[in-house]
């Protein structure tokens, strides 16, 4: 870890050297020694992450957010303030076993408040409203959100709802055009 291309707050205790170039740390802040960070993330005020996560390049993650073992943000990932992950389903002290894994998607965004399951996957460019609880995988481009969260409409990379045209063909405000098909939404190159 090279400290003068990373901002670590005074108050961070950082125990990984794993960490990219450009990327901020700021107050109270608690990583583990087997955490990777990649370059230019944020993270915030109040966050701790443990060993067995992996972080990939320009994440966000805002106030209280705390990322446990097996969970892993891809590149461009926005992480809401106090979302909370899990990361066993059916927990008990002191009864250690392998945790379930979560993958939160290239460009995906997890809305302030969310609670999430721990062994799902949200897609790319996926996000969730303020305060869902995911309990199930979310696809790629959808917007989910409510107790249980879910299917709201189609966005596109900028979180925008498309529009229906016909026969599973959708517009984004920007003329990028998607197609649905058995519920998976492509962009059409």
């Amino acid at each position: 870890m090279n400290s003068k291309t990373i901002n670590l707050h005074s108050t961070s205790l950082v125990a990984t050297q794993r960490i990219g170039d450009g990327t901020h740390i700021w107050a109270f802040v608690n990583i583990l020694e087997g955490a990777v960070i990649g370059k230019n993330c944020n993270i915030c005020d109040h966050c701790f992450i443990e060993n067995d996560v992996v972080i990939g390049n320009q994440v966000t993650l805002k106030c209280g957010v705390y990322l446990w073992d097996g969970i892993t943000l891809e590149d461009d990932v926005f992480i809401g303030p106090n979302v909370v992950f899990t990361n066993d389903i059916r927990p008990r002290s002191k009864r250690y076993k392998p945790v379930e894994r979560t993958i939160i998607s290239h460009g995906a965004s997890i809305g302030a408040n969310s609670t999430i399951l721990a062994g799902i996957r949200i897609g790319e460019y996926a996000m969730t409203g303020i305060a869902s609880v995911v309990t199930r995988n979310v696809p790629a481009y959808a917007l989910v959100y409510g107790n249980p969260a879910k299917f709201k409409a189609w966005i596109d990379e900028d979180g925008e709802k498309l529009m229906f045209e016909k026969d599973g063909l959708w517009k984004s405000r920007s003329n990028k055009y998607f197609e649905e098909k058995d519920g998976i939404l492509k962009p059409i190159i």
